[in-house]
């Protein structure tokens, strides 16, 4: 078991102290307090974890008690002296976005050395009931004695019947220790894999690595968000993933000369940094500069108007009281969800949320997530100018036939002549990687979740591939009166220990850890579609 996970050896466990309490014979009960004590002991150095936390924490109060302090001494003495006109406003926006970037650093590493603290306390005490639980187990097996022949096994006279109960009484005692202990690494693995990973996905400029921008350039471009900066969800917002920044960068410094002269001009003649972070985003998206310039082109006009450029190009905006708990509705699906949608046409299958294309249907609201030249073809159609409905859900409706096709969806009807209907696995990986990995660089592979452990393994990769933008496709099923009902729907932001989910029936919700993991998926869907049964995650 040394090489396995710790929620393998968690779910191990779990199965030792089924199989002691059931074991009805000597043998059984031998065999399993063997593979219990074989199942390794939690690992980690807790003194070492310990010390890191710390030092992440002192990180914090020097950013909080002294970088903080000179920026807003910049922001309120020295700019306003230094600086006027346009150029005031600009270098402004440069020290704000400081100031938001110091502030998030400086929470980071408090947040960081607390998760820290927290494991190295989580992995002491489970090492500490590990240890309690294993002279019970290796008590009880000196009780048992050897192991009895067939004829031993037949009949047992009381002193052996009493020595193997017990055995069993020591036995249940000492596994349910070392399952306790495992829960408890596992639970706190998991929990600092998640807030780390977002942690780290979260040191935005520093992903910026293009040659010949400057801090002020870094600092601005991972600042930028889809909402104003006194919005609570400005950083669930932010118009460049990690991801994004960090290919936009590769890209840039793989450039001619010549083109990258061209490119850092469309940058310099933007109208805002909305615009700049687009042009970016495109870039990531794996877009030749050909298509860069025609996306530009298309945009610059409306430059300056936020609001134009958010709705054209960015499906899903994440409202700031997205994640308040509202109950449920009468079909199980939680009464706060968002609907994301351009001028009132919902991102949905079918136009409507009714027609069999889930899968094509979140493969392509995904797409258009992470490839704002995408986005623009279906909101804006061909001149990128039209503010339609109609004919965006007309553009949408056609995309998505077009990538049911791709994945050879089944239909309805005789001979497979009526309506769409359903993709399989098979299908679904094809469509997500060509569709999405191309934009994202990350190529997508299937992942089984039937069961609790088997999704509680996949969590840690989940969160940290939307930590960094990239979206994770989600198999949900049901069965009733033995009739099977399945949906396919995307994991598209992550915060704490919550996951937001797009459901191509044009909406957004969250969900927690827990209701992924146990079965309550139907709060982003329905009472029909409880389980998540499989995940495609980035490689």
């Amino acid at each position: 078991m040394s090489g396995e996970s710790t929620t393998a050896r968690r779910a191990e466990l779990a199965e030792r102290v089924k199989g002691i309490d059931g074991a009805d014979s000597k043998n059984d009960l031998m065999s399993e307090i063997k593979k219990a004590l074989a199942v390794q002991a939690p690992f980690g150095n807790p003194a070492s974890i310990e010390s890191v936390g710390k030092s992440y924490r002192a990180a914090a109060d020097a950013c909080a008690h002294e970088v903080q302090p000179r920026i807003r001494k910049v922001a309120q003495e020295t700019l306003p002296d230094a600086w006027t006109g346009t150029t005031a406003v600009k270098a402004a926006d440069v020290v704000a976005a400081a100031d938001r970037a110091a502030q998030q650093m400086a929470e980071a590493f408090s947040k960081a050395g607390g998760e820290l603290i927290r494991l190295a306390d989580a992995v002491r005490s489970a090492q500490d009931t590990d240890r309690r639980g294993r002279p019970s187990l290796e008590e009880a097996l000196s009780l048992l004695g050897g192991e009895d022949g067939f004829f031993d096994d037949m009949w047992e006279d009381d002193g052996e019947e009493d020595a193997k109960n017990r055995a069993k009484s020591l036995a249940q005692t000492g596994v349910a220790d070392l399952h306790r202990a495992a829960v408890t690494a596992d639970d706190a693995g998991r929990e600092a894999a998640r807030e780390l990973n977002k942690y780290a996905a979260e040191a935005r400029s520093g992903k910026v690595t293009a040659q010949g921008l400057t801090a002020a350039d870094k600092l601005m471009l991972a600042d930028t968000s889809t909402v104003d900066e006194n919005d609570p969800a400005r950083e669930q917002n932010e118009i460049l993933t990690s991801n994004d920044l960090q290919r936009s960068s590769q890209y840039l410094n793989k450039m001619s000369a010549a083109d990258r002269a061209e490119f850092e001009r469309m940058l310099a003649e933007s109208k805002s940094p909305e615009e700049r972070a687009y042009l970016m985003k495109a870039l990531a998206a794996g877009n030749g500069l050909d298509s860069v310039r025609g996306f530009r082109d298309k945009i610059h006009p409306h430059g300056d108007d936020e609001a134009w450029l958010a709705a054209h190009l960015t499906p899903v905006v994440t409202q700031g009281d997205s994640k308040d708990d509202e109950g449920l509705n009468d079909d199980g699906s939680n009464v706060n969800k968002d609907t994301a949608a351009f001028d009132g046409q919902a991102w949905a299958q079918g136009g409507d949320g009714q027609e069999g294309t889930c899968v094509a249907s979140s493969t392509v609201t995904a797409r258009a997530m992470v490839d704002p030249v995408y986005a623009l073809g279906l909101t804006g159609g061909e001149s990128g100018q039209e503010n339609d409905p109609e004919a965006f859900r007309e553009r949408l409706v056609d995309e998505q036939h077009r990538v049911h096709e791709e994945g050879d969806g089944g239909h309805e009807g005789w001979f497979g002549t009526g309506a769409p209907s359903g993709m399989d696995n098979d299908g679904k990986t094809e469509v997500v990687n060509k569709e999405i990995s191309p934009h994202t660089g990350g190529a997508y592979e299937l992942r089984e979740t039937g069961s609790a452990d088997a999704r509680r393994d996949a969590l840690p990769d989940i969160e940290k591939a939307v930590a960094e933008g990239k979206p994770v496709p989600i198999g949900v099923e049901g069965y009733k009166d033995g009739d099977r009902s399945g949906h396919a729907m995307m994991i598209v932001g992550q915060e704490g220990d919550m996951l937001q989910v797009y459901n191509p029936w044009g909406t957004t919700t969250w969900v927690s850890e827990d209701d992924f993991v146990n079965g309550r998926m139907q709060k982003a869907s329905d009472n029909d579609l409880p389980d998540a049964y499989a995940v495609h995650v980035p490689k």
